[in-house]
């Protein structure tokens, strides 16, 4: 939800890109500037942007891990759609305190202290208007600044978090450029503190569970996936934070009318990266794009403006094609305007089985590969040609329930926030930096997941041309071999619980007594 006025930014990807070919380009042309100003230019028929050399001084932050902290201290900023919910969840997480919490309008953040009543915990600072959140960001006692305010804005406060010292988790998409990318990456680097994308779609229970399978090998080597976001708007257009009544679109729709490319890649690209090792033993070297021509997004403008829509720049459904250097295949799609069921798409494909979530919840394996797995198949001549029996699926999702879980999946039910994944995420981020871990999912996940959209603006305003992946770890993608979840001794983790429960007990005590003395 936007919080704040509109930002002027540096980037404005409608403008349509030179669209010579590499066959016609003559030297001056080949090399061009995008409207974001990186550089790039044509190589055998792939479009090539520049990287940026790592500043001297920085280093890569793979594995990254911080002191650990015995409580973390919050800041919220964004309570609009989003996060009065986060505030909420995080009332039901030990060893956090809600220190602050900031929207452009000052009744969304009182209304929150509403919430910390409920789960008696103390009165938060309230911070409002444009630059309200600079000063939040000031603060001293505040360890996590959780930022979900509108896609503009995601960055300036990121950046302003991690200017003064804070470690950051923000939500989808959390940078809408590829400049915006590199700065959180070198801001990472620089300042040695988390930048966590906050996508709650990797702790889906299904997500999950085909992900530990997927590392045990029960699918063998997956050589393609799908994702996606293929949801229906139109029930929320409404709802999207309006800048005044002279804004008749909301933040949202603008931004679509606007921006061409896949704006809201992450829900379908991050569990199928994490499955793929992405950065941790492969990386996506080429991408492809193309979109349907603008015919809901067009009509959605003209219906509340009143006016004729002739740049509608993003087509109502876009897929884009990436290809890794161990030559596997993503396929990713983007449609939030045609009426359709609401579909992630998450498929894996491997050597030996296969995973799909929408439309058809299942897994295809033969009987010798599910033998091979642990589950002893309850009929005869099985095989992958459909999907498992209720039985054979039960016990493979039973034999392959994820760890994490085990540990949260019932408070996570009761807690809810999409279904219990969105508290799984916040825990298992409080859970790392408790420990001392690395966080599940790093500045360069963000930057891999959220890069789609203007690389595919760069390839779609090219005659859809291959443009190559930018590789934010800057050579070292092969460094770490295999996606996976960090946890603490068992020993070291009891330790950190306790002293979590101690310090909530005690914090619930002073805020019963603060609130009973404001009556």
């Amino acid at each position: 939800m936007k919080i704040f006025k509109s930002l002027l930014i540096s980037v404005c990807m409608g403008t349509t890109l030179c669209a010579c070919s590499p066959q016609t380009a003559n030297t001056e042309a080949n090399n061009q500037i995008t409207t974001a100003g990186d550089a790039w230019k044509w190589e055998k028929g792939t479009i090539v942007i520049d990287t940026p050399e790592r500043p001297a001084g920085q280093k890569s932050v793979l594995g990254l891990t911080t002191p650990k902290m015995e409580v973390v201290r919050v800041g919220f900023v964004g309570l609009g759609m989003r996060g009065p919910g986060a505030v909420s969840r995080f009332t039901h997480i030990p060893g956090t305190q809600i220190v602050a919490l900031c929207d452009y309008e000052a009744s969304r953040a009182e209304n929150c202290q509403e919430i910390l009543k409920k789960a008696s915990m103390p009165k938060a600072a309230i911070y409002s208007g444009e630059t309200g959140y600079e000063e939040l960001c000031k603060r001293d006692d505040i360890d996590l600044v959780y930022i979900a305010a509108d896609w503009l804005h995601h960055f300036p406060i990121a950046r302003c978090a991690m200017e003064n010292g804070k470690n950051v988790a923000i939500e989808v998409p959390s940078a809408m450029t590829l400049q915006e990318c590199w700065d959180l990456v070198n801001l990472s680097e620089k300042t040695r503190k988390h930048c966590m994308i906050l996508e709650n779609c990797c702790y889906d229970w299904y997500e999950m569970n085909t992900l530990n399978m997927a590392q045990q090998g029960v699918f063998g080597e997956i050589i393609r996936a799908q994702g996606a976001y293929i949801h229906d708007l139109s029930p929320f257009w409404e709802h999207y934070w309006k800048n005044g009544e002279n804004d008749k679109l909301g933040w949202r729709l603008e931004y679509n009318m606007k921006h061409r490319g896949d704006v809201y890649a992450t829900h379908g690209l991050g569990p199928v990266a994490q499955a793929m090792d992405i950065h941790r033993g492969d990386r996506v070297t080429t991408l492809v794009a193309m979109d349907t021509k603008s015919v809901i997004g067009k009509e959605l403008v003209e219906q509340k403006t009143g006016k004729e829509c002739n740049d509608f720049r993003n087509g109502d459904h876009t897929t884009t094609l990436l290809r890794t250097a161990n030559g596997k295949v993503i396929e990713i799609q983007h449609n939030v305007m045609t009426p359709q069921p609401y579909n992630r798409l998450y498929q894996l494909t491997g050597s030996k089985g296969f995973a799909n979530k929408y439309p058809v919840e299942g897994y295809a394996l033969d009987a010798k590969q599910l033998n091979a797995s642990g589950v002893q198949p309850k009929i005869d001549n099985l095989n992958a040609h459909g999907f498992l029996p209720k039985a054979e699926m039960d016990a493979l999702v039973e034999k392959y329930l994820h760890p994490i879980l085990k540990k949260y999946g019932e408070i996570a039910k009761e807690v809810g926030g999409h279904g219990g994944m969105d508290f799984i995420m916040d825990s298992r981020l409080v859970y790392c930096l408790q420990n001392g871990l690395p966080l599940d999912m790093d500045v360069y996940d963000l930057a891999e997941w959220c890069c789609l959209a203007e690389l595919g603006q760069i390839s779609m305003d090219n005659g859809c041309a291959a443009v190559a992946f930018p590789d934010f770890t800057r050579g070292e993608w092969n460094v770490i071999k295999g996606y996976k979840h960090a946890y603490a001794s068992a020993e070291a983790e009891k330790e950190s619980m306790e002293k979590a429960k101690a310090f909530t007990a005690k914090l619930k005590e002073q805020g019963a007594k603060e609130w009973a003395e404001a009556k």
